[in-house]
């Protein structure tokens, strides 16, 4: 177990964190969520021992050993990546040096026999004759090919060094683990190991991830950081969040008895938990539900921005046809011979391997770059709004918020209440609007890209990684937006959930060709036949 005791943080007179209580217990999972700056990852350094509370103490059990997932990409980079992995497990790590620094000796003595025997025997007991084995497991799960296990860490690409980082923290079975934002650069297949390897871990777990899919499957528990205090509740991120929301309803329905209102909880314990049954982890997950009082059950202070794309003129029958087109970049192939009709109402997910694909094709289709070969006609009514992978380009000036909106904006729509209506929707208000635009957080300058593609009112929207750099707030509902919107929706995202719930259509492009399906997003991965034709195209 570990505990954290009266934890108090403050930064200057902003408090971060006032007499936090809270235990974690073996066995669980714990989903860390709350919205962007409100300490999350400082939380977890305080659990880790990065970072001192001012007031307060974390307690561990004796004996028990943490591992954390760390983000500092270049502390291992003159070592090799196997033996970075074996670094996870820092005791085991020491004996083995030391065992062979012994071995080494050129006068090798009698109490050199004694140590090596003393060390030989800690050794064995912990099972570090299969480390070197067990770590190359743990790699290759994670997608790092045996050809690479030797090579220094500085040689690796950024995102096979996250997965080293991860091996590392996960090895040699430590009984706490934390990760913060363990997800991120992890393409699906490797997501979907990571998942399987946390539902067998039958320690503790404490992670931060703006992943819902994730969250849903591994979490057990959600602990909400939120307005200086930190409260656990059982379950995954679904259910905190349906039933936050139907406890928010019931606190505005003032004619609401209190018995109906009991009842109305009773009942959705009881469905999500006959849900639970269903999934991956069934009995713990549903045994854990059904212990839940109702009054544990509290309405959110979360404010969710108010995302609203309506279309200011419903689009034709025609909408965007592709013909033939190709692109290369520094003489590689992203995609050739692209061949497809988008039809009127369609929510289009594009898929590759290769991110850049996708960010040039749709560059491509906004008039950004020109293709190598082929064209791409858009029908006479259609209207576009562009959401891009990279928004650094927009947010070089020094103007504000209201300022910078208000150039995207028609003549007659500029005036300042109006422009600080969709701000506000986006939750800038009061003083917020006149910050400088340069100097706002990643998270930020995505929620004014999202004003900015509510204002036309366009019926087709593109929309590159819209979750990215997004608090859980933000992303349901840009998630919620786009699945009631009426029009058109081309986007790509590593986001499970925000894909399986949006997409009807899935378009997959590769260097050699590309997959056309008229499905959803888990149909499009446990498709046996997709599979087939994927293995063929990225031969």
């Amino acid at each position: 177990m570990i505990a954290a005791n009266n934890i108090s943080l403050r930064f200057g007179k902003r408090i971060l964190f006032d007499s936090v209580n809270i235990k974690f217990t073996e066995g669980n999972c714990y989903g860390v969520i709350g919205a962007n700056g409100a300490g999350k990852s400082t939380f977890l350094k305080i659990l880790s021992g990065d970072i001192d509370p001012n007031s307060g103490h974390i307690s561990i059990d004796p004996g028990k050993r943490m591992a954390v997932l760390r983000q500092n990409h270049y502390e291992f980079d003159e070592t090799s990546v196997l033996d970075t992995v074996m670094m996870g497990h820092s005791k085991l790590w020491s004996i083995m040096k030391e065992k062979d620094a012994i071995y080494e000796k050129p006068d090798f003595s009698e109490a050199d026999g004694i140590k090596a025997s003393e060390l030989e025997a800690e050794f064995a007991e912990m099972n570090g004759w299969n480390a070197e084995s067990d770590a190359a497991a743990l790699l290759s799960g994670l997608g790092i090919t045996e050809e690479d296990h030797y090579r220094l860490v500085k040689e690796l690409s950024g995102n096979q060094k996250v997965r080293v980082l991860l091996a590392q923290a996960i090895y040699g079975n430590p009984d706490i683990l934390i990760l913060d934002e363990p997800t991120n650069d992890l393409d699906l297949q490797t997501v979907g190991w990571l998942e399987d390897f946390l539902l067998e871990f039958k320690n503790t777990v404490i992670v931060v991830s703006h992943d819902r899919h994730f969250l849903d499957t591994v979490c057990t528990h959600i602990v909400d950081v939120d307005f200086s205090a930190i409260k656990l509740y059982t379950g995954n991120y679904s259910f905190w969040y349906q039933s936050s929301q139907l406890a928010s309803s019931q606190r505005a329905s003032s004619n609401k008895k209190a018995e109906e209102k009991k009842k109305e909880l009773q009942e959705f314990i009881m469905r999500f938990s006959a849900n639970a049954s269903k999934s991956r982890q069934a009995t713990s997950r549903r045994k854990l539900l059904e212990k839940i009082n109702v009054d544990d059950i509290q309405p959110s202070n979360r404010k969710y921005p108010a995302i609203i794309f309506a279309q200011k003129r419903t689009a034709g029958d025609q909408i965007l046809h592709v013909e033939g087109l190709s692109h290369s970049l520094n003489g590689e192939r992203l995609f050739k011979g692209l061949d497809f009709y988008v039809n009127k109402g369609e929510k289009i997910a594009f898929l590759s391997k290769q991110g850049i694909a996708i960010s040039t094709l749709f560059q491509i289709l906004m008039g950004e770059v020109k293709p190598e070969t082929g064209k791409y006609t858009f029908g006479q009514t259609i209207t576009t709004a562009h959401l891009p992978g990279n928004n650094e380009s927009f947010f070089q000036s020094d103007d504000n918020l209201v300022d910078w909106l208000r150039q995207f904006a028609e003549d007659e729509n500029k005036d300042e209440v109006y422009i600080r209506g969709f701000l506000g929707k986006m939750l800038f208000s009061g003083e917020e609007v006149f910050k400088k635009c340069s100097v706002l957080s990643g998270g930020e300058k995505v929620r004014c890209m999202v004003s900015r593609m509510m204002i036309p009112g366009a019926n087709l929207l593109i929309l590159d990684e819209p979750t990215n750099h997004l608090d859980l707030e933000s992303i349901t509902a840009i998630n919620n937006a786009l699945k009631d919107f009426p029009g058109t929706v081309l986007f790509t995202s590593h986001d499970h959930e925000f894909t399986q719930t949006v997409a009807n259509r899935i378009i997959e492009i590769t260097p050699n060709g590309f997959i056309d399906k008229l499905m959803t997003y888990d149909e499009y991965i446990e498709s046996d036949k997709v599979a087939e034709q994927k293995q063929a195209l990225y031969k």
